[in-house]
């Protein structure tokens, strides 16, 4: 009986959509770096405010999709034991095929997200860096509103937030050593590189879940544990 911790799935997708993150969000943090130049450790201390916004945003638009998400699931109830771990393998096959830039992207969202920057650097850089974390979820990123609406599917508050939460932890680990150690890495690993390693994961957790999942389309077995 395969057993899918989708929380430990999210935080999965999110090391797999940190690869993507470094090109997108990583020069985010340029907007704090210049008033905190010379200053390496306030420039550590912004950077991890900026995460810790960042991700308690994450957490609160996972709580609105799974809520938005519970009359869905109830209407398929038959089913929803298995809908997100297959939407997950689904979501990792995307990414590895390359596919996931053709993920329809709110681009309404742009003018907001860019008004949001432009004020901000009328504030102090512990403020910018926590206004920016707040609105990141706003940016017109594919992967990242794939997870928002795979935390629908997770079909209550509480799992869509522990959804977005374990989701934005994955991401946090090399997007961070990214802005922080920005002006090491260029130039040591290639934009190409970063995408073959991204895809190459992507693939390789597509390909475990699946297989961990395979009694589950004749329903011969059930998983375990679909949301913790």
């Amino acid at each position: 009986m395969p057993a899918i911790d989708t929380s430990a799935a999210a935080f999965i997708a999110g090391l797999v959509t940190s690869l993507h993150c470094v090109g997108m969000c990583g020069p985010l943090s340029g907007s704090w770096a210049t008033s905190a130049a010379g200053k390496p450790a306030r420039f550590i201390q912004t950077t991890m405010l900026y995460h810790i916004a960042r991700i308690t945003s994450y957490a609160l638009i996972g709580a609105l999709a799974g809520t938005l998400g519970i009359l869905p699931l109830k209407m398929f109830h038959s089913g929803a034991g298995i809908i997100l771990p297959w939407l997950l393998v689904l979501a990792f096959a995307l990414v590895g095929l390359g596919l996931d830039n053709w993920l329809p992207k709110p681009a309404l969202l742009a003018m907001p997200v860019a008004r949001i920057r432009i004020a901000a650097l009328r504030f102090s850089a512990t403020t910018r860096a926590a206004v920016i974390g707040l609105a990141t979820p706003l940016l017109p990123c594919g992967p990242l509103y794939m997870m928002f609406a795979l935390a629908m599917a997770n079909g209550s508050a509480i799992r869509g937030s522990e959804f977005a939460l374990a989701f934005g932890l994955g991401t946090l680990p090399l997007l961070f050593l990214a802005q922080t150690q920005l002006h090491s890495l260029s130039g040591r690993v290639q934009p190409a590189t970063l995408k073959k390693i991204q895809r190459t994961l992507a693939i390789t957790a597509a390909l475990i879940m699946a297989w961990r999942l395979r009694g589950t389309l004749d329903g011969s077995e059930e998983i375990a544990a679909c949301c913790h």
